[in-house]
């Protein structure tokens, strides 16, 4: 079957500017070397191009996992034409087919299961979704945007100025345009396209299955501290319309930390979350599915599976228990039913209802924990 046709722009931008911060920058740094300002502004650079596509592209846009205020909408549409990844109509298109569509290499635009090169980057040399580059019937939603239909309809010409013209600028004014241009302009697009990359393609192959073996998508955190929060991919799959991808207080994510600040200061709204009931139970299956492949050659396989699964069966009634008694609390102090809250017989079944969770916690654990 012949290949699709060469892509020679993007094949062109990958190859120059690759070569260029893997073998100018180093030599510049031997040569004449950089100073903390010029890393300074490279590094401050990185990070609004790489949140940029996080927190708008992807997050705001392709999910809308929250609202944002136009200021906010016009800085992510700036950024995500610095970090030069196409616009945010054709992105966002092309991540929503991936969502629907993963792993089936018919349909998936960076199908994982196509290879690592294919999903990282070799999608984008070839001609392969040709059709896709005019059809946004998917994306009807942000076509009503204005700042997004503006930053496409000027893609080009914002992407030349944003990528020559911030470098330019900024070694001018401090007065050394070649170590600008090498580490504002060459590196930081680089790092920016290859740790957004890393997305589509290590993170459906290296990290733990959390939540679910459907498809190929992985938590690993190393890549989320290189992604800003976009390494826990697996929950992000399971749990698209998330405002977070780390739900954990400990977990690197800090896109996650930005919409948050944004909503205190007023330039977000609407954070959307998923139940905390469904995660976990969505956690415990694939703790108990991983448990029972443990127990395929032990001996007493058959019995420890029966205890297993009622040790499972249990937990899952007393977390539906703890969460509807929790939402009945919480309705109750809402709405003030109750006047005396914190004396009610509804927080001391509450109570109650926690402490059986808590127990039985404890004994899932111990029973997987001892899993040979």
């Amino acid at each position: 079957m012949k290949k699709p046709a060469i892509i020679w722009l993007n094949v062109t931008i990958f190859v120059v500017t690759f070569l260029v911060a893997a073998i100018g920058v180093p030599y510049r740094a031997y040569t004449h070397g950089f100073d903390a300002m010029e890393m300074s502004f490279a590094l401050i650079c990185f990070i609004y191009c790489g949140m940029s596509i996080t927190a708008g592209y992807h997050r705001l846009w392709s999910h809308k996992t929250y609202q944002a205020h136009w200021s906010l909408r016009l800085l992510f549409a700036l950024g995500g034409a610095f970090a030069l990844q196409n616009s945010i109509l054709h992105w966002s298109s092309d991540h929503r087919v991936h969502h629907k569509h993963v792993d089936n290499n018919d349909k998936d635009p960076y199908s994982a299961k196509m290879g690592f090169w294919y999903s990282h980057i070799g999608w984008m040399c070839r001609e392969y979704q040709a059709h896709r580059y005019s059809d946004y019937n998917n994306a009807r939603d942000l076509q009503k945007d204005a700042i997004v239909m503006w930053q496409h309809k000027h893609y080009i010409l914002l992407s030349l100025v944003m990528n020559f013209g911030v470098p330019i600028a900024f070694g001018l004014w401090h007065g050394n345009l070649i170590n600008s241009l090498l580490l504002v302009g060459f590196l930081r697009l680089v790092l920016s396209h290859h740790t957004t990359f890393f997305i589509n393609s290590l993170a459906h192959i290296w990290g733990k299955q959390t939540y679910t073996d459907k498809n190929t998508a992985r938590d690993n955190g190393f890549l989320a501290f290189l992604t800003f929060g976009e390494g826990y991919h697996n929950f992000h799959h399971i749990f698209e319309n998330d405002y977070r991808n780390g739900i954990r207080w400990w977990q690197f994510d800090p896109t996650k930390w930005l919409i948050k600040s944004c909503q205190w200061l007023g330039l977000t709204s609407k954070l959307r979350t998923s139940p905390e009931d469904k995660i976990e139970k969505m956690r415990l299956a694939m703790m108990l599915k991983r448990s029972q492949k443990k127990l395929i050659n032990h001996p007493d396989a058959e019995k420890l599976r029966l205890k297993l699964q009622q040790e499972y069966d249990a937990l899952i009634v007393k977390i539906n228990a703890f969460y509807q008694v929790r939402k009945a609390l919480l309705q109750a102090k809402k709405e003030q039913v109750i006047n005396d809250v914190e004396n009610s017989e509804l927080l001391a079944q509450y109570n109650e209802v926690k402490q059986k969770l808590v127990e039985q916690r404890r004994c899932w654990q111990l029973i997987t924990a001892n899993l040979v």
